[in-house]
């Protein structure tokens, strides 16, 4: 039995496969998952490929870990110049393609804010699209404020019979609509929800990233993979303390990415022992009043949005969406912040490409071989 994160793993053992585990814990493993660098670096973005390759040579293609040669450019002016022009550039490919299929011109000096998951209450696109009508409601309410240039986008899909998903994609339309057709607003931020996720869209949105949004509820993402190749193509991960994000935390360190929120041990504490209200932050957080408010008297768009607003407060909120809310607009700010200093921005995008190698189904393909299936490389 392997989970595919060490935090999955560990679940399996204290908690979902706990009996088993006393009896046969020599039959537990983990076998962190991966993804193929040949296909989210190589083939998405052969700008930034040529670039490792001018750099420390394209040994890297057949030994993915050997990226962690770039970590002494980290601080490096020219590298970090050549880098910045690699991720301007993709950004203004992703750029055209929305201008061509959306007809909506997104600015290429915002940061480019993706969440790419299938939609799911547990992945909670709703604690991004909330914060979304927020920070809207922020800006509304004063004229004058300035923020950081965003752009916010969504890809992924919903399962035919999953209510709450699909109300989920429509509460992002109706506030992408509403964002983008305000005048007052749309200069500071846009909000677009791309159909029909695929590979060539993904291959398209990787190598744009800035932020990669890793927002699930702590303890109920397995592994996920998303982030592997937005790290890969340099995005920095805001992120719960879940799935493989624990892995890349421990790779990159607190100051190349933004964690944030209940940790899995917190979760499931909640779960066990009670102690949550939802009601209770609706009733203390003016903030978190209005917008679940919002979901239900018809001012997003005119629309109402009842499954949403019964899953967060009238089912006690099961994925502490509100609990994590106000952490998560902090992390959001400091993202903000974070990316106002270039250089420290190009070195944390520079120290994520560099320990991504470890993220290769490669590396993965191997501990399977090496340790469950027992099996040797057949040599011609």
């Amino acid at each position: 039995v392997n989970g595919v994160a060490e935090i999955h793993s560990q679940i399996l053992k204290d908690s979902t496969l706990h009996q088993f585990y006393t009896c046969f814990p020599h039959r537990f493993s983990n076998k962190t998952n991966g993804i193929s660098h040949r296909r989210w670096l190589i083939e998405a973005n052969p700008q930034l490929a040529s670039l490792i390759d001018d750099t420390i040579g394209d040994s890297w293609r057949q030994t993915p870990s050997k990226l962690q040669d770039l970590m002494p450019f980290a601080d490096d002016p020219a590298f970090q110049e050549q880098l910045t022009r690699v991720k301007k550039d993709r950004k203004e490919i992703l750029a055209r393609y929305i201008r061509d299929r959306y007809d909506t011109d997104v600015r290429t000096d915002s940061i480019f804010d993706i969440q790419i998951k299938r939609i799911h209450l547990y992945k909670r696109q709703t604690l991004n699209i909330l914060h979304i009508l927020h920070l809207y409601y922020l800006l509304k309410d004063n004229p004058k404020l300035k923020i950081t240039p965003r752009t916010f986008l969504f890809g992924g899909k919903a399962a035919a019979g999953y209510g709450e998903a699909k109300e989920t994609i429509r509460l992002i339309n109706v506030v992408a609509h509403m964002v983008n057709s305000d005048r007052k607003v749309n200069k500071q931020m846009k909000v677009l929800f791309l159909e029909n996720y695929n590979v060539s869209l993904g291959q398209l949105l990787f190598p744009a990233a800035d932020v990669s949004e890793q927002i699930s509820t702590a303890g109920k993402e397995a592994s996920g993979t998303g982030n592997m190749k937005f790290m890969m193509n340099g995005a920095i991960t805001l992120g719960t303390m879940d799935g493989a994000n624990v892995e890349i935390h421990r790779k990159v360190g607190d100051e190349n990415c933004v964690i944030f929120g209940l940790r899995a041990d917190e979760v499931m504490n909640y779960y066990i022992h009670g102690g949550y209200s939802s009601w209770q932050m609706y009733s203390d957080d003016a903030a978190i009043r209005r917008l679940m408010d919002a979901l239900v008297d018809g001012s997003i768009g005119g629309d109402h949005f009842g499954m949403l607003y019964s899953a967060f407060l009238d089912r006690n909120d099961e994925y502490f969406v509100l609990k994590d809310f106000q952490p998560y607009c902090q992390a959001q700010q400091e993202i903000a912040k974070r990316y106002g200093d270039h250089t420290k921005w190009c070195h944390s995008s520079v120290v994520n490409i560099a320990q991504s190698g470890y993220f290769s189904s490669d590396r993965t393909i191997q501990q399977y071989a090496d340790d469950i299936w027992r099996i040797k490389p057949v040599k011609h």
